[in-house]
């Protein structure tokens, strides 16, 4: 087993990575941005190193800063975690090349699967159903005209390099074909790099479900079921749960069957999830591979009893799957809501800014991921994703009566969140009978009646605001007053200690 792995990555999701070596009893490494010298990751590693300014072209997605820690703080393996780096073959080449080890797939792997093009040609081989559209990069907008005339409209252009909906545009007719050529090639290029796209037929309705992967190096792969994602705002997930509520036995096998000769042919290792679009017939189709952890594992963690983060290390480590297919068996129900600092009834404005009480919900099948505490400041350099609440139950109802109950719990002052998002969207009618698709959110936030806060709500928070500040004050007072009486002097450790456990007191 390693002797210490670098976290590669920030927030919640360094974390969650760090309390698994914790568990396995592993050193774990963390670095941060002048921004995030503060932040929850750096205070629970082992050992943490700056790595350069806030923006993350200078820190975090940094090859050579990342090696350079590794070898200082003597890191025989490193985990990339999801975002930043984790899907670059360059780090994982890096890793390779200066001896430490990637807790990923091969960059050969990640090279193959990472152009939605070259991904779509191994999905063919692999006798993986795809989207009716084209294979390769498409040269021109003329040609790419002809081609969609050929699909039949409406189609969708896509970036080569592309995801998380970054590069992607729907076209309904040919005569918003060239604006959407232009706007989605402009995307690309400033998000990607890579300004090349090609196009697939427009699937109407679909469901966005995917398929958990583990793979070692000696060829055995695994499908861990899978998790339903469809319910999204703007291309990006918002809510996932597992299993999905449309997907039996028979479906379930069919795709994770598929998924496993995917991997097989692109010779994968570690864990990935092959994400597919569900038509209202019941049929799937391909549509990418995500070659990391992905933001909603902790869903099929739940369901499944299984870590996968350990199991990422484990497969790192040249150990083989631990179990078989058939030992896979999936209990209950699970759901995530994706919590963000962002104003849900103001356009889903960020909103940075001091955590000035926070009271995080618990009890009975709740799983709470996060990476703040009170007295952290949300920066503005980043995604501004808290955490992710997650509920399990025997079924579908009562996660979904946990997650209301948990999220009637949740609270947190001095920042906006979109906990009010989630409590609306809980005891919507159509999302308590799973009646949604990928563009149903979009389509329920466009209807939703304007929310206008009632009188005395801001005057409310004002006094909320107002009372925390007043504790504040009132516990410095007594802090000073403390260190001014002639009592004996007092061990600084105890006090440190004392102060600790004021902070983590609740807050009025």
């Amino acid at each position: 087993m390693f002797r210490k792995i670098l976290i590669a990555n920030r927030g919640e999701i360094a974390v969650r990575i760090l309390r698994a070596c914790r568990e396995m009893d592993i050193p774990a490494v963390a670095v941060f941005s002048n921004a995030d010298r503060a932040s929850l990751h750096v205070r629970l590693a082992d050992e943490a190193y700056g790595i350069g300014p806030a923006p993350s072209r200078e820190s975090y997605l940094r090859i050579d800063t990342m090696l350079d820690v590794a070898r200082r703080s003597g890191c025989d393996a490193l985990h990339p975690g999801y975002g930043f780096l984790a899907e670059n073959p360059g780090l994982a080449r890096a890793c390779r090349e200066a001896g430490i080890a990637f807790i990923g797939p091969s960059p050969e792997a990640m090279e193959q699967l990472g152009s939605k093009t070259a991904a779509r040609h191994l999905a063919r081989r692999a006798g993986v159903p795809c989207v009716p559209g084209v294979y390769d990069p498409i040269a021109t907008e003329d040609e790419a005209l002809r081609l969609a005339r050929e699909i039949g409209f409406p189609v969708i252009l896509k970036a080569v390099a592309g995801g998380g909906g970054k590069g992607m545009r729907h076209v309904g007719a040919e005569a918003e074909f060239a604006a959407a050529w232009r706007d989605a090639g402009s995307e690309a290029l400033n998000a990607f790099g890579d300004a090349r796209l090609y196009l697939e037929r427009f699937l109407v309705r679909p469901r966005h479900v995917e398929i958990q992967l583990l793979a070692d190096t000696s060829g055995s792969a695994i499908y861990l079921g899978e998790r339903e994602c469809s319910v999204q705002r703007r291309h990006q997930k918002v809510m996932e749960e597992a299993p999905s509520p449309v997907v039996d036995a028979g479906l379930r096998r069919a795709m994770g069957e598929a998924a496993v000769r995917l991997a097989r042919e692109a010779r994968y290792t570690n864990a990935g999830t092959v994400e597919f679009l569900l038509d209202t017939d019941g049929r799937f189709y391909f549509l990418e591979v995500n070659t990391r952890l992905q933001v909603e594992h902790p869903v099929t963690e739940m369901v499944t009893g299984l870590d996968l983060v350990k199991l990422q290390i484990h497969i790192a480590a040249g150990e083989p799957l631990p179990l078989r297919q058939e030992d896979v068996a999936l209990r209950g129900h699970a759901i995530e809501c994706r919590v963000y600092a962002e104003d849900s009834d103001n356009n889903f404005f960020p909103s940075p800014g001091k955590i000035l009480a926070r009271r995080v919900p618990a009890g009975p099948g709740i799983r709470m991921d996060d990476g703040v505490y009170p007295g952290w400041v949300v920066p503005t350099d980043y995604d501004p994703l808290l955490g992710k609440l997650i509920a399990w139950g025997n079924d579908r109802a009562e996660a979904i009566a946990r997650l209301r109950r948990a999220l009637d719990e949740y609270y947190v002052s001095g920042i906006r969140t979109n906990i009010a998002l989630f409590r609306s969207l809980l005891r919507d009618a159509q999302f308590q009978r799973a009646e949604f698709h990928t563009r149903w959110l979009d389509d329920w936030l466009a209807a939703r009646p304007q929310v206008t806060a009632p009188a005395g709500t801001r005057a409310g928070q004002d006094a909320a605001l107002l009372a925390a500040a007043l504790w504040h004050i009132s516990r410095d007072a007594a802090s000073h007053a403390a260190s001014d009486s002639p009592a004996p002097a007092k061990s600084h450790w105890k006090q440190e200690g004392r102060r600790e456990s004021l902070d983590r007191a609740p807050r009025p």
